[in-house]
């Protein structure tokens, strides 16, 4: 049984992903959003999408790009939470964000999330965060919003035919830019 999730975050440690991370990070990923181990938490897509959300190949991808960090986020040396960071000019962008299923809805992902705008900010001195999110995702949207997201009504296709991102299980999925503006 896993234990709530830190609310100190001196607790957690941070740091970039490496090839050796692999494994535990597809592992991590695809049980926060596919198969029944992702309903234990509340990020799950596995009512709208079956398959996988990643493979070692694009955790290798996101690994090995310029301008591109996979942070890692233990406790006690266990995996808890992931989040890749890509520098865009005067924006990051946010993805392959995970937070373990049993340690969902505690504040691990407000902390995980606080983190990444502030070494962002710090790191390459951008003044927005980007993340693209599927736009029938409502609750996932709302908690976005809540840590000062905008939906911007920006849409892109949702990748249908291309089995790398999943099968989805219904015809209007979309992808959605939300933004918020950092303070530095």
């Amino acid at each position: 049984m896993e234990t709530a999730p830190p609310r100190d975050p001196a607790q957690l440690s941070y740091r970039d992903a490496t090839s050796s991370d692999v494994p535990a990070l597809v592992e991590l990923i695809e049980s926060a959003y596919r198969g029944d181990s992702s309903r234990t938490g509340w990020t799950t897509e596995a009512d709208i999408l079956d398959g996988q959300r990643t493979d070692p190949e694009g955790v290798r991808q996101v690994i090995g790009a310029s301008g591109s960090r996979l942070l890692v986020v233990e406790r006690d040396g266990e995996l808890v939470a992931c989040c890749q960071l890509e520098h865009r000019g005067d924006a990051a962008y946010f993805g392959m964000f995970a937070v373990r299923p049993g340690l969902q809805g505690g504040g691990l992902g407000r902390l995980v999330i606080a983190e990444a705008e502030r070494l962002v900010g710090e790191t390459w001195g951008v003044s927005e965060m980007h993340m693209t999110v599927i736009s029938v995702r409502e609750e996932l949207i709302a908690w976005y919003e809540r840590r000062g997201y905008r939906r911007t009504g920006r849409m892109t296709p949702f990748p249908y035919g291309d089995e790398r991102f999943g099968v989805p299980r219904r015809d209007d999925l979309q992808f959605e830019l939300l933004v918020k503006h950092l303070d530095r």
